[in-house]
């Protein structure tokens, strides 16, 4: 079996949030909530996609 890498793990726990908190924020009818909520998205799955990239590059994946 192969080990958990927890970082991956806390990003997509993050990541979760985030598109949960879209839904929460368009319930509520707040745009500027809806608008955080979606950068917060981009930015988790862009942290993620950069380690994975730096990860592979030193061999560790």
């Amino acid at each position: 079996m192969r080990n958990i890498k927890w970082v991956f793990v806390l990003y997509a726990f993050i990541a979760t949030a985030a598109i949960m908190s879209i839904g929460i924020f368009i319930g509520e009818g707040s745009a500027l909530g809806v608008i955080l909520a979606i950068v917060a998205l981009i930015v988790v799955m862009g942290l993620g996609f950069t380690t994975k990239k730096k990860m592979r590059e030193k061999g560790q994946l």
